[in-house]
């Protein structure tokens, strides 16, 4: 019996069997090579956004816009320089407004507003301040 034709044929198995594990050992390789640096990468990321969250705390907070109506910057004005919370009445005197109901429900519709915009708070009802 003739087995080199068997041999031959085990031959060129081997030879595509090798070549195949070489090649995915190549690959395995390169993959392993993109996951470091993936890793490397996500490890990055991480540590910027802890560092970013961190910082958070100290960046200033960005003020909203304020409504178009020159009274808005003297109302906060006048907080800035208010010991404590000021009613709208207050803020109305502070202003150089007179004491009419008109003028004083206009401050404490301005008063609300800033409320809403997050820039006041108002603690008890009427009781007006800056927020911290």
């Amino acid at each position: 019996m003739n087995i080199r034709p068997l041999l031959d044929a085990l031959d060129l198995q081997e030879d595509a069997a090798r070549a195949l594990a070489d090649d995915l050992r190549a690959q395995i390789d390169d993959l392993q090579t993109r996951l470091r640096e993936a890793e490397m990468h996500l490890e990055h990321l991480t540590i910027t956004r802890k560092t970013v969250t961190g910082l958070a705390d100290r960046l200033p907070a960005v003020a909203p816009d304020l409504p178009e109506h020159p009274d808005y910057p003297r109302i906060l004005a006048a907080f800035n320089h208010a010991t404590g919370p000021l009613r709208a009445k207050d803020v109305c005197e502070a202003l150089g407004h007179e004491l009419l109901p008109k003028n004083v429900e206009g401050t404490r519709a301005r008063l609300k507003r800033l409320v809403k915009l997050g820039i006041l708070t108002e603690a008890d009802t009427g009781n007006f301040a800056r927020k911290q």
